[in-house]
């Protein structure tokens, strides 16, 4: 096993393990707001780290560089998804209280 393969397997699990504690704290909490902190890890980080696991394991090269890509995108995207749902949220609820 060389060191790459141990990193990419570190790499995978740790957003893997990310993504579904995520999805366990989803299932357990109550309410709009801390649902989405529930999803933050999810988002931010396990899919970033699993899209770095991916490129780490394609090696240099073009096909790496848009798998980094995508996870900086789903890092990116997931924050201002939450916020933009937040945000949605709270106004909505801020109506229901008139």
């Amino acid at each position: 096993m060389t060191a790459a393969h141990v990193c990419v397997l570190v790499l995978l699990w740790t957003g893997v393990a990310c993504v579904l504690l995520s999805a366990a704290a989803l299932s357990l909490m109550g309410g709009v707001f801390p649902r989405l902190h529930a999803l933050a890890p999810a988002s931010c980080l396990g899919a970033p780290l699993i899209a770095v696991a991916v490129a780490v394991d394609q090696g240099m090269g073009r096909a790496a560089v848009k798998t980094v890509f995508i996870g900086l995108l789903f890092a990116v995207g997931g924050t201002a998804g939450t916020v933009a749902i937040g945000k949605a949220s709270w106004l909505d609820s801020e109506r229901g209280r008139e």
